[in-house]
């Protein structure tokens, strides 16, 4: 069966091709595409539809650091012990509220639509800060950090398929970047933010909430006229086709069992899961690590953080976005995975101070930039079949955000009994082991079509 053509991106205004985007393909019947390459009214396309997906990180990444800012002032707030803090933590956005959501939204993303997604998931995360802002009881506060958890799950997973399923081929990493770059700007303004609120102690925090609001709110309005994306609606046809032929649609159980889809899952969890688990913790506790290093002013802490993410921000763009669809793919992952090593490795063994931490901070920011969840969003759009690429998506961010939980329960007394330098060897023998599984199995998928991919590791379109 032949290779249907690359989808391309149009300019949100004009209908003139956005810088260095290719012509509109015609389709294999010689139409142009349904999805976001048609222009039309209300129609959010090219980098727009990229940027407004993309946002989903933002808001993710914006949700933990708010919640990691505010933990101490909360704890104070309600006489919270550690391991009432760790267990909020653990059901937040950054585990296993995010967990429950990639569960739901994946699976529903692959049946309904991506854009079925975006309809509803910003609409519970406001409901979500809401709770946060106005929490004037500890279940009000639970319930706001567990709803927004589960629609950044629901969120996250199926920006990066759209974004992927909408880029072109040789741009792909381009513009799965974008997503990167919004959940690295995320921390960086949030901090820059909590640094300035300090003073207000808890009102700040509860302000930081109300900016997420007011951004989710803005982005659900922006998203209201996003097209579906072309691979999903041209796959649907061809499903409703398949049905009619007497083949059900299987979704999660087809994923779960095909012999190639398993592979791809064990390797994206080693890259992911083991990585996200380190990710994780300093997301959210990172300024308690730096309080236990000796760092004890806030604004300190929440600067070395605005440094961390910035440096994340520069190495996301300079890095990924630019080289990842230009350099070997395995070289630049290797790069990023022993920068993050060498970081933690100064954090145990050296003797800790300012300069120290400043380095961490550089090593840590310029290794997530170009690391393990930027590959990660970009692997799994690329290894997975259409019917399932959502699902795929879910189950993964499922898995990794049950491990970060696991370990978040446990990690604020683990570091207030055992110190940074015990919890800094777990660190990097994750950091280790997801340095290993991806150069190791790194797939050679630079520069390909999602269709060609598809069919190089099926043998065939997969219609369910």
């Amino acid at each position: 069966m032949s290779i249907p053509p690359e989808r391309a991106e149009a300019s949100s205004s004009g209908g003139s091709p956005a810088p260095g985007a290719e012509p509109v393909p015609a389709t294999r019947s010689g139409a142009r595409p349904s999805g976001p390459a048609r222009k039309g009214p209300g129609r959010v396309s090219g980098w727009k539809a990229t940027i407004a997906v993309a946002m989903s990180n933002y808001i993710e990444a914006g949700s933990i650091i708010a919640l990691a800012t505010s933990l101490t002032l909360w704890q104070e707030f309600f006489g919270f012990s550690n391991w009432t803090i760790g267990l909020i933590a653990a059901i937040s956005a950054n585990a296993f509220g995010a967990a429950l959501g990639a569960m739901i939204g994946g699976p529903l993303g692959d049946r309904y639509g991506r854009k079925f997604i975006y309809t509803y998931d910003l609409i519970l995360y406001m409901v979500g800060t809401l709770l946060v802002v106005f929490a004037a009881t500890a279940w009000m506060l639970v319930l706001g950090v567990v709803l927004t958890g589960i629609a950044v799950g629901a969120g996250v997973p199926v920006a990066w398929t759209y974004i992927a399923e909408q880029a072109p081929h040789e741009r792909r990493a381009r513009h799965v970047g974008t997503a990167q770059l919004a959940w690295s700007l995320g921390p960086a303004v949030v901090f820059a933010i909590a640094t300035a609120l300090v003073p207000l102690g808890l009102l700040g925090s509860r302000l930081i909430f109300a900016h997420l609001f007011v951004v989710a709110f803005i982005t659900w309005w922006v998203r209201r006229g996003l097209a579906e994306s072309t691979i999903w609606t041209d796959e649907k046809k061809r499903r409703d086709e398949a049905a009619a032929r007497g083949v059900k649609h299987r979704g999660l159980r087809e994923l779960l069992s095909h012999p190639r889809n398993i592979r791809a899952l064990l390797f994206l969890i080693g890259v992911y899961a083991l990585w996200n688990t380190v990710a994780g913790q300093m997301g959210i506790f990172m300024p308690r690590v730096y309080e236990t290093a000796g760092v004890e002013s806030a604004t300190s802490q929440n600067l070395l953080q605005v440094l961390l993410w910035t440096m994340t921000v520069i190495a996301t763009y300079l890095g990924f976005m630019l080289l990842g669809d230009k350099m070997d793919r395995r070289l630049l992952y290797g790069i990023g995975a022993v920068l993050g090593i060498a970081a933690w490795v100064l954090l145990v063994f050296v003797h800790v101070t300012m300069p120290l931490l400043i380095v961490f901070a550089v090593l840590w920011g310029v290794s997530a930039g170009i690391g393990a969840q930027a590959f990660y969003a970009l692997w799994t759009a690329e290894m997975f079949a259409t019917p399932y690429r959502a699902s795929a998506q879910g189950v993964l961010f499922f898995v990794a955000r049950i491990a970060v939980g696991l370990l978040s329960y446990v990690f604020p007394t683990l570091l207030a009994t055992q110190g940074v330098p015990f919890v800094g060897l777990i660190m990097i023998g994750f950091l280790v082991a997801a340095l290993l599984v991806g150069v190791i199995g790194a797939p050679d998928t630079r520069g390909k079509s999602l269709e060609q991919i598809e069919l190089e590791r099926y043998g065939e379109r997969v219609d369910s």
